[in-house]
């Protein structure tokens, strides 16, 4: 504590002190002693701990501090929070068409035309947890850590689950921006797939880079976002064996850091797609089918967004019906592709043999 601030909580504890004793008739001295043994008494982080309940306010903060924190590509893009409105829905206004301009304009009356503004409304998704229940008896027996661990299974969970949701957004549509793989047969990977797969070939990847450079897409910001199994495909291609150029292709360790002018992000799982003829992406929650494929995503961060919403921690303390203590967490999330024609967005996907 500050000096200035413990001087003033004495200056205040005195004059209330003395005021006491004047209306009760009690001992000054008295009175100032009653004060600062209550004032201990209710700041004591010790007393009545298994009840003392947890800060909501630090774990909210905690939660926005973590939420991209093990989904880095999560903050690679471009972020519409300052759009969102009453933390549930994102509006950006959008100008119309710019108006036509005539050189040494010598015809009239002048062409009159209306701007239409096409705004940008999209409502946020909410993400919640189930509450988890700790029971009095063990309240009373676990530690504060223990409390501490389950909000952070919390916090994980939830993170995971908005990770996959947010590829399912950003995943490419459009049939031209659509690279099926090449290599060899390998067998599926996905949980509910069967049968074969062409593997992946680091040529593809060349053909994600050619294709935004033709779009005129930056090349700063390039990201690909590759699930675990097909990383270990690239790794395993003969030509990156043989080299290691600035680091960025780390063979003995086991990582590719960067390629063809994309900064390479592993995860467990990214994509899901049907086998249709322009295959489409499948919602994180949707049921497998033994044709599904896997996909790759490669994207440039402006070409993708997301916009985060309102962010909650509950508690709900010695409930009468649990007997105990819950906690849940929920966020609002939602997330596009920034350009209609989905430019900028590639997704590589596995092709059936």
């Amino acid at each position: 504590m500050k000096a200035s601030k413990l001087i003033l909580r004495i200056a205040l504890i005195l004059i209330v002190g003395v005021a006491m004793a004047g209306i009760w008739a009690f001992s000054p001295l008295l009175c100032v002693l009653v004060i600062i043994a209550l004032t201990v008494l209710s700041h004591n982080p010790k007393a009545n701990t298994a009840y003392a309940g947890i800060s909501v306010e630090v774990w909210v903060n905690y939660i926005m501090e973590n939420l991209f924190k093990d989904n880095g590509f999560l903050d690679r893009c471009f972020k519409e929070d300052q759009y969102v409105i009453g933390g549930s829905v994102v509006h950006i206004p959008q100008a119309g068409a710019k108006p036509n301009v005539v050189k040494n304009r010598s015809t009239y009356p002048v062409t009159v035309t209306a701007r239409a503004d096409n705004d940008i409304v999209y409502a946020l998704d909410n993400y919640s947890t189930d509450a988890t229940h700790i029971p009095k008896a063990e309240l009373m027996e676990i530690s504060y850590d223990k409390i501490d661990s389950v909000l952070r299974e919390h916090v994980s969970s939830i993170m995971d689950l908005i990770g996959d949701a947010m590829l399912y957004k950003w995943a490419a549509s459009a049939s031209a921006n659509i690279i099926r793989t090449t290599g060899a047969d390998v067998a599926a990977h996905l949980t509910s797939a069967t049968g074969n797969r062409k593997v992946h070939m680091k040529e593809e990847l060349k053909k994600a880079q050619k294709l935004m450079n033709m779009a005129n897409i930056s090349k700063q910001g390039r990201i690909a976002v590759y699930d675990s199994e097909m990383l270990s495909q690239l790794q395993d291609d003969a030509d990156l064996k043989k080299r290691d150029v600035g680091m960025e292709l780390d063979m003995k360790n086991g990582t590719i850091m960067r390629l063809y002018g994309f900064d390479i992000i592993e995860r467990s799982t990214v994509n899901a797609f049907t086998n249709a003829g322009t295959p489409v992406a499948k919602d994180y929650d949707a049921v497998g089918a033994a044709t599904d494929n896997a996909g790759i995503l490669c994207y440039q961060q402006d070409c993708v967004t997301r916009a985060l919403g309102t962010v909650d921690f509950f508690e709900d303390l010695r409930s009468a019906i649990y007997q105990g203590d819950l906690y849940s967490i929920l966020v609002k999330m939602g997330g596009r592709k920034r350009r209609a024609n989905g430019e900028g967005v590639i997704s590589i996907v596995q092709a059936a043999s």
